[in-house]
């Protein structure tokens, strides 16, 4: 089985990325690859660019001072990555995993990924990102584009993980979910675990066949398959369905032919994850 990428960057949600990682690893028989990215234009903006307000008449000693500074945060910043992979691997080789490997690149983490993700089986992200606004729920930038660029699954992970047992599809019948669907024929992440299909919108012949289909072939797969259709909004519907109890992961396609895909783009791009409490395991 190819490895885990699990991207971390010491967050508070670090902790719940690790948890989750280590029970998808445990599930899939896998490795983890724990991947931090020190994103330079990110770690100038930090530190503010000074030399439009210094004018044309800077001195030497104040360009040099300048350079030092630069110099110095991105070593702090090399350290500081260090440290967090450390930590990462000490806390999923307590967690049981027994193969852990750290990476530190430079870079964009989206372009990381892109070079990445075709020898993993798996991408493994929280929620918000230490630059992300918690006061407002904001979701982290960096979360937006791996689910919009990725080409694996991507487990997005909750504030703090808690065990799973049972998970929801959002089902519009589009291609991306019919991955969702073909992965959980295919690889071991869910097997054993409860199965609920749910179709938002007004059901037609068509519509429900295939969802029919879908559900036979996870039944005959050995899996426990309820599946409901339901009027509304989706993201309202199925949020609700989510946070009312008995769903422990929400698993839907990043792209659809149905108003399910504006769940992923646009404005209300981060409405599904900012709202469902649950980790999210993502189709693109």
């Amino acid at each position: 089985m190819s490895p885990i990428l699990t991207c971390t960057d010491g967050s508070l949600y670090a902790p719940s990325v690790y948890a989750h990682s280590a029970w998808a690893a445990g599930r899939m028989g896998a490795g983890i690859q724990v991947l931090h990215v020190l994103d330079a234009h990110r770690e100038r903006a930090q530190g503010g660019d000074l030399t439009g307000a210094i004018g044309f008449d800077a001195s030497t000693e104040l360009t040099e001072e300048l350079a030092r500074l630069e110099e110095t945060q991105g070593r702090v910043a090399r350290i500081k990555g260090k440290a967090i992979l450390e930590d990462a691997e000490k806390q999923l080789r307590a967690a049981g995993v027994a193969q852990v490997g750290t990476l530190q690149r430079h870079g964009s983490l989206a372009d990381t990924l892109e070079e990445l993700e075709p020898t993993a089986s798996l991408v493994v992200i929280g929620k918000r990102g230490e630059h992300a606004d918690f006061a407002k729920g904001h979701l982290g930038g960096q979360l937006q584009r791996v689910i919009r660029t990725s080409v694996r699954p991507v487990l997005v992970a909750a504030r703090a993980f808690k065990p799973i047992q049972r998970f929801l599809v959002a089902f519009d019948g589009g291609p991306s979910v019919m991955k969702a669907v073909e992965f959980a024929l295919t690889h071991p992440l869910l097997q054993g675990l409860e199965c609920h299909l749910l179709r938002v919108g007004h059901p037609d012949d068509q519509a429900m066949a295939v969802m029919d289909e879908a559900a036979a072939k996870l039944r005959a797969s050995g899996y426990t398959v309820t599946s409901s259709v339901q009027p509304g909004v989706p993201e309202e519907v199925i949020a609700s369905v989510v946070n009312s109890g008995g769903v422990d992961l929400l698993v839907m396609g990043a792209y659809g032919h149905s108003p399910v895909r504006h769940l992923i783009l646009g404005s209300t791009t981060t409405t599904m994850a900012r709202t469902c409490l649950v980790p999210l395991l993502m189709f693109r």
